[in-house]
């Protein structure tokens, strides 16, 4: 799949407010300052679609793309970010819960883990709790480009190995660069496959 068109359409900061449930929607979501404005401006050829920022949690609704003319591109507000309040995280989360399990055209969650690091409690609790209310999921590895390939594997292959303590079959995983543009097609292509797969219109 190539996009050729990608356009911002709202910010909800609750289910309610969403566009109407009458297109594919694929979902982006990770810790604050994973990389995700960079990959999903990456993937969409905008430098400027997704507002990016040096400084975490800068997302905090739930922001719809239309990419071209067809499904949603869903930008969702990072987690764990510790700068806001108690009161606030928990409040982002439930908009996000909410989203993830009531939005019906929602077909994959992509939950997007820094590659330089151990597994990470957060990033495994939520990634569980998408496995546990049947969401389907897949994992995004960004930052690829900041370490060698040989660290990647093997930061990769930890994060798989701790992941089966409670998965009996892995999510699909991609490697990913904002930067050299790695897992574009791949992750575009994925996108596509499920359309064709899952995606009837009404």
């Amino acid at each position: 799949m190539k996009i050729t068109k990608a356009e911002f359409v709202i910010s909800s900061s609750k289910l309610s407010q969403c566009p109407e449930a009458n297109r594919a929607e694929f979902a982006f979501i990770g810790r604050s300052n994973v990389g995700k404005s960079s990959l999903i401006n990456m993937l969409c050829n905008n430098r400027s679609l997704a507002k990016t920022s040096s400084t975490p949690g800068k997302t905090q609704l739930i922001n719809h793309f239309l990419i071209n003319d067809f499904w949603y591109l869903v930008d969702l507000p990072g987690y764990g970010y510790a700068k806001v309040g108690k009161g606030e995280r928990e409040k982002f989360m439930k908009m996000i819960n909410t989203y993830i399990l009531k939005r019906e055209t929602l077909l994959t969650v992509f939950v997007l883990v820094d590659s330089r690091l151990t597994p990470q409690k957060i990033d495994l609790e939520f990634i569980n709790f998408l496995g546990e209310n049947g969401v389907p999921v897949q994992i995004i590895f960004t930052k690829t480009d900041k370490q060698s390939k040989k660290q990647t594997e093997e930061k990769v292959a930890l994060f798989s190995s701790t992941l089966l303590e409670t998965w009996e079959e892995l999510p699909k995983m991609h490697l990913s660069s904002s930067v050299s543009s790695d897992g574009k097609e791949e992750i575009l292509n994925e996108i596509e496959e499920i359309i064709n797969n899952y995606w009837t219109e009404e």
